[in-house]
């Protein structure tokens, strides 16, 4: 949802004094959001193994940027803050808070691409399981409606096995 619809949402049930606002659909206007979304007119979501797999290799490259760059200020910032707390700057303290909140901020954002990454790994596992199961399950299937397909005739017409032929010019009542 955009910013300004957003606003204009805001703006919409402020004028209605209404007690609550719902914002999971866009009402009328043939919308792609929310709940009511039809998939005939969108399309089906899909999302395949070669999708996840670049998913969780981009944050899996973007962990490892993160490991091997965000982190080189992390000493120097410390001990530049310990230099100058220990000459009386006040500078010191605060460097020392930016570093000290730089390096919380870095390790929450490479545990969201760890969890990103082993995610799309674990997903894509899942769904090659699933997969095969289908598979197996179909062919048994398969293999069941053979044992019963044993037409003598062709398809949509009437089987005449079995018929020896004099009922033929009867008129049936």
């Amino acid at each position: 949802m955009a910013w300004d619809e957003w606003e204009q949402l805001k703006a919409q049930a402020a004028q209605e004094q209404s007690a609550h606002m719902q914002l999971n659909h866009v009402d009328g206007g043939g919308g792609t959001y929310g709940p009511y979304v039809i998939p005939s007119k969108t399309g089906d979501l899909k999302v395949g193994h070669k999708d996840l797999e670049k998913i969780g290799s981009a944050a899996h490259h973007l962990y490892d940027q993160l490991w091997d760059k965000a982190r080189v200020a992390t000493p120097s910032s410390d001990s530049a803050a310990g230099d100058l707390t220990k000459q009386g700057f006040a500078l010191g303290a605060g460097l020392q808070h930016v570093s000290n909140r730089w390096e919380e901020q870095l390790k929450s954002l490479m545990d969201a691409c760890a969890q990103i990454s082993n995610h799309m790994q674990t997903t894509k596992a899942v769904h090659a399981n699933d997969e095969h199961y289908i598979q197996r399950q179909m062919s048994s299937i398969d293999a069941l409606d053979d044992g019963f397909d044993e037409r003598v005739g062709a398809p949509g017409k009437k089987n005449d096995y079995g018929d020896d032929g004099k009922d033929k010019g009867k008129k049936k009542e």
